[in-house]
C-alpha cells in the first residue's frame, strides 16, 4: 500500500515537473483583429490626465491625420489639446461595471425587492492613453476618454495604434524601446 502511495507521489511530482519548464516568450507580433474602421470624429468624454485641464468634459475626439495628431474638441467646438501620434506612449482599454445612479436610488428605497435595483450593472469603457507631453519637458501623462461602446473603443484603439506605428502586447498597445535594456 505505501508502495503504491509513494509510486502514485512520484508520478505527480514528475509529471508537474515537466510542466513546470520554462518557455520561450513569443517575440513574432500577433496579426491584429479586424476591426470596423474608426470614424474621423466620435464623441468622447474627456475624464482627466493633461496638464491645465481638471474638469471632465463631453466632446469630441479627432484623428488630425494630415497633421499626424489626436485632437480634443469641448462640446464648444473649440479645439482644448492635441497628441501627436509620435508622442503616444501606450494605449489600451479599460471597462468598468458601476451601478447607475438610478439603480442606487432605487435600492436605497423602503419598498420590498427595491435592493435589487442595486444588482443592475452598466459597462463603462474607457480608452486610457500615456503620452509623451509636446510642451513640457521630461513631462508624461495618462489620458482618459469615456466611450460609447466596445466596437468604437476597439476600432479607435486599432486606428490609433496603426497611425502611431504602436506595436501590439495583448489588448494594448506600446511604442517599443528603441534599444532594449538587458535586467
Amino acid at each position: 500500500m505505501n508502495r503504491i502511495f509513494l509510486v502514485t507521489i512520484a508520478l505527480v511530482l514528475g509529471t508537474s515537473a515537466a510542466f513546470a519548464q520554462p518557455r520561450p516568450i513569443e517575440t513574432a507580433p500577433k496579426e491584429r483583429a479586424a476591426f470596423p474602421a474608426a470614424p474621423a470624429s466620435f464623441e468622447a468624454k474627456y475624464e482627466g490626465g493633461m496638464f491645465g485641464y481638471t474638469e471632465k468634459e463631453a466632446g469630441t475626439l479627432m484623428f488630425d491625420d494630415a497633421n499626424n495628431r489626436l485632437v480634443f474638441q469641448g462640446k464648444d467646438r473649440k479645439e482644448k489639446f492635441q497628441i501627436p501620434y509620435k508622442s503616444v506612449l501606450v494605449i489600451y482599454p479599460q471597462s468598468k461595471s458601476v451601478t447607475p445612479t438610478a439603480g442606487t436610488v432605487v435600492s436605497h428605497l423602503p419598498l420590498p425587492g427595491a435592493g435589487l435595483a442595486g444588482l443592475i450593472k452598466e459597462k463603462r469603457r474607457f480608452l486610457v492613453l500615456h503620452f509623451n507631453d509636446p510642451d513640457v519637458e521630461a513631462a508624461q501623462g495618462v489620458l482618459n476618454f469615456k466611450l460609447e461602446n466596445k466596437e468604437l473603443l476597439d476600432s479607435v484603439l486599432q486606428a490609433l495604434a496603426t497611425k502611431a506605428r504602436l506595436t501590439q502586447r495583448g489588448e494594448a498597445y506600446y511604442r517599443p524601446r528603441s534599444t532594449r535594456r538587458e535586467l
